[in-house]
């Protein structure tokens, strides 16, 4: 089925798509590519852009030097799936310099449960292909205008505060969508999330598609419908529009959505093409009219939702419902090297668990007795991935930045880990467990910089000498009960003069806040021209604002 709209006229993107089906790239580098070099796949018109099916993007530096994303639905790994990415970051990802900060052969844990990896070469990509095949693992469609993957509570089936195990549903859309030609052509990325607990973990506000546990009519749990978040350019929270399903009806209510994207979508303006302008256009109801014209049973009304909050993260040591324990591991802004993820496997599979990713870049290793847990917790891994990290630390995301994004305007990761680190020691005792503080190189907000309690945002700065790297500040951003997004207080802020600066908003809080009062809310109730002052308090800012 070809999802087009008639008498318009298609941006350049969909008229490779048309050209060849984009799924059929896998093939091509397994076949010539992987053989013949990159130049061969250079001459072939649009199938740099099919790269990103098979889960593959060129990295800035250019030539033969690529990132590719694995796709871990719901997060969820086995110990042994766990250490053969570890080894494969370990083998194959290897830039010509180490990075000052984080060394060689490292991977990254993305936002959505993804792994990344950075230096792959072509030649290299079939051998990586087989590992993770042969684990039960893929890059197929980790990336382009397709189903990505599929967002679930880390500890899915672990937790107290669950009412339905959204996992096996995760993996039952993540499987239907992953490989499936008939809605690999989308107008754009298709963003999805089924969380079961309390918490809305999986962060469906911010996604295409939201599925949230909730009591249906009949008394029985199953899940209610948002449709239409995302951030980027035009940040938007999901819309409700009344339905909700059982759990074994969600991969089809999933595909009737896709249909409903890939038919009535914008595929004439990418900048327009995201299924949240078309949410926005039609309007809940007449969403949900088109919905149940496509939609293979009768779509009943909302139920009860349950959730009650947001849970930022999952650092620390839990107790799971069975008796036994999961610990969250901090991974600063996500990045770890290839032989620690294999030794977080291996942990796994010593103390008789799996590795799950969270949405926050940290990792959880789960399954730990009681009588086991203490020398667990004595692991050396876990004094350079702490389950008891500051603050700062514990809230610090970052995209990959301009280290190998071609459109990230700053460098991000390793600036975050020195400006958490630098506000762990400065800031002291801020009351409560992770202030948020997300970093994205560029307005495509890749590290979610609306919903942290801090985001910042990449920009150029002018100083009196020169125009430097800078940030766009925003502050006051939430999800779940109270979800907002960030104000954004401030514009080009020089990079060298953020530590300050934010140590002057932290002290201004710890004054001034409330009993019990958190860092976002405090931001909220403070006007924004009195947090640009005390910003501005802390350096010379020539840029914008």
């Amino acid at each position: 089925m070809q999802f087009l709209r008639e008498n318009k006229s298609l941006n350049r993107v969909e008229n490779i798509k048309l050209e060849r089906h984009p799924l059929e790239v896998r093939q091509a580098i397994i076949d010539t590519y992987s053989k013949e070099g990159v130049e061969s796949m250079n001459a072939v018109p649009g199938e740099v852009e099919r790269l990103k099916w098979a889960g593959i993007y060129p990295q800035k530096q250019g030539g033969n030097a690529f990132m590719m994303r694995i796709k871990v639905p719901g997060g969820v790994l086995s110990a042994g799936q766990a250490q053969v990415i570890g080894r494969i970051s370990a083998d194959f990802a290897e830039g010509p310099e180490p990075n000052p900060v984080f060394g060689n052969n490292f991977l990254d844990i993305t936002t959505r449960q993804d792994i990344q990896l950075h230096w792959i070469k072509m030649e290299d990509i079939p051998e990586i292909w087989r590992r993770l095949e042969e684990a039960g693992m893929t890059t197929v469609q980790a990336c382009g205008d397709s189903a990505r993957n599929v967002l679930s509570c880390p500890v899915s089936g672990l937790d107290h505060e669950e009412v339905v195990d959204a996992y096996p549903v995760a993996q039952a859309i993540s499987d239907f969508f992953t490989g499936n030609r008939e809605y690999a052509n989308l107008p754009r990325k298709f963003k999805m999330s089924v969380t079961g607990c309390l918490e809305d973990c999986g962060q469906a506000e911010i996604n295409d598609i939201g599925l949230l546990p909730a009591r249906l009519e009949d008394g029985s749990i199953g899940f209610n419908l948002r449709v239409g978040g995302g951030l980027s350019d035009g940040p938007r929270m999901a819309s409700d529009i009344d339905v909700s399903i059982r759990p074994e009806e969600a991969v089809e209510l999933t595909r009737a959505i896709a249909q409903v994207f890939g038919e009535l979508g914008d595929r004439d303006n990418r900048w327009t093409s995201r299924m949240r302008y078309l949410v926005q256009e039609l309007g809940p109801e007449e969403f949900r009219h088109q919905l149940q014209q496509r939609a293979s049973f009768e779509l009943r009304h909302a139920g009860e939702d349950l959730t009650e909050h947001y849970r930022g993260d999952h650092v620390g040591v839990h107790e799971q419902n069975d008796g036994d324990y999961y610990v969250g591991l901090n991974v600063t802004v996500g990045r770890m090297s290839g032989a620690d993820f294999v030794e977080a496997g291996r942990l796994a599979e010593e103390y008789g668990g799996d590795v799950r990713l969270a949405t926050d870049q940290n990792l959880v290793v789960t399954g730990i007795s009681a009588e086991r847990l203490d020398e667990f917790l004595a692991e050396p891994l876990l004094e350079r991935h702490s389950p008891n990290p500051g603050a700062f630390e514990r809230g610090a995301v970052a995209c990959t930045g301009n280290e190998f994004c071609r459109f990230a305007i700053v460098e991000t990761k390793a600036r975050a880990v020195e400006w958490a680190r630098h506000m762990d020691e400065n800031a002291g005792d801020v009351g409560q467990e992770a202030v948020r503080m997300h970093f994205s190189g560029c307005s495509a907000s890749c590290a979610q910089p609306q919903i942290g309690d801090i985001g910042f945002r990449g920009e150029t700065a002018k100083t009196e000498d020169a125009i430097v790297e800078g940030v766009d500040i925003g502050l006051g951003g939430s999800l779940g009960g109270d979800a907002a997004f960030i104000d954004w207080v401030e514009g080009a802020k020089p990079v060298d003069d953020v530590p300050g600066a934010l140590t002057a908003l932290v002290e201004r809080f710890k004054e001034e806040r409330r009993e019990g009062e958190r860092f976002h809310e405090w931001s909220r109730r403070i006007p924004n021209k009195e947090l640009r002052g005390t910003i501005r308090s802390v350096g010379r800012n020539r840029g914008r604002g």
